[in-house]
């Protein structure tokens, strides 16, 4: 049986490459010819701005999402985490493929966070780890840290840093774990809403590559997401704010721990629960952090005119 050549689109950062040359190998195993067309995001033209201060929806997807409309690739491979948590109407998630592991690691000369001396450098550009550090450690100064994962890694080796933090599935998918000192618990410092997973879009409607990419779905990873991105589009959140969420399948239920916290480390909350329904869990859980405070936080951030959703 021949099949018609699927074309993937892909940012050309090393690990998005990475993940796209994945896929691309499961898909040819199934028979498929398969091409890999390169894309330039808006994210990955801004490389001297912290991420948290430009505040772009879907800076590393827009440019990806316009060559499917255009029909000059037929399929996206996303960090899920880099999709709004609102798809247009126009796509729709064909796969989600199993997850890897969603958890921050610590990577640094120091065994471990709490051996770091006082008032030592972490390289971090995101505010959710820095402010879950800064709660943790507020002696720690948090620095600017942008660029690919071997960047950032040679950045560490020559002494900009006294440490980094970065996603343990970026440096598994890129064979570069050994660099990791200590993986950073979910209560300690709780990943990113869909961290370590892997988004397949297509056009809405596309029977044909739907049908051809639906063997990679996994339906443990899309409950555990969804049930994270409901937490996140409840609370309005995007990359300006320090919101972390993580569910895992226990038994039959979904666990979900998720957080909130001031930039600055000043506030955190941490509110967890478990339930089989994973869009209820994410927002049940998102209406606790909200009445707790997190409806405060996220008003500071963003501003009072800022519309958080009202809780029943």
């Amino acid at each position: 049986m021949s099949f018609p050549l699927l074309r993937i689109g892909s940012r050309g950062s090393q690990l998005a490459l990475a993940q796209a040359h994945h896929i691309k190998s499961l898909l040819e195993g199934r028979g498929h010819r398969v091409t890999i067309e390169i894309i330039k995001t808006t994210g990955d033209k801004i490389i001297d701005v912290a991420l948290a201060q430009v505040g772009t929806k879907g800076m590393f997807t827009k440019e990806i999402e316009e060559a499917l409309l255009e029909q000059r690739i037929d399929l996206a491979v996303h960090s899920l985490k880099d999709l709004p948590t609102e798809i247009s109407p126009q796509f729709e998630l064909a796969a989600i493929p199993a997850r890897e592991d969603a958890h921050d690691v610590f990577c640094s000369p120091h065994a471990s966070l709490g051996n770091l001396p006082s008032g030592a450098r972490v390289g971090t550009s995101s505010l959710r780890r820095q402010a879950q550090l800064k709660a943790l450690r507020p002696d720690l100064q948090m620095d600017p840290l942008r660029g690919n994962v071997d960047t950032r890694l040679r950045k560490l080796e020559s002494g900009d840093y006294d440490a980094i933090i970065l996603a343990a599935a970026g440096l598994r998918r890129l064979g570069k774990f050994g660099a990791a000192r200590q993986v950073l618990p979910a209560e300690i410092v709780c990943p990113a809403a869909g961290q370590g997973a892997m988004a397949i879009e297509i056009r809405a409607r596309d029977s044909a590559t739907g049908e051809a990419v639906a063997f990679l779905d996994h339906k443990d990873t899309r409950s555990a997401v969804t049930c994270e991105r409901a937490l996140l589009n409840k609370m309005g959140g995007g990359c300006q704010v320090p919101i972390g969420a993580y569910a895992e399948l226990q038994g039959r239920e979904l666990f979900l721990q998720a957080v909130v916290a001031n930039p600055d480390g000043s506030s955190v909350l941490r509110e967890s629960a478990s339930g089989a329904d994973a869009v209820a869990l994410g927002e049940q859980v998102a209406g606790s952090l909200l009445s707790r405070g997190g409806r405060q936080i996220l008003q500071e951030v963003y501003g009072k005119n800022f519309a958080i959703p009202e809780q029943p």
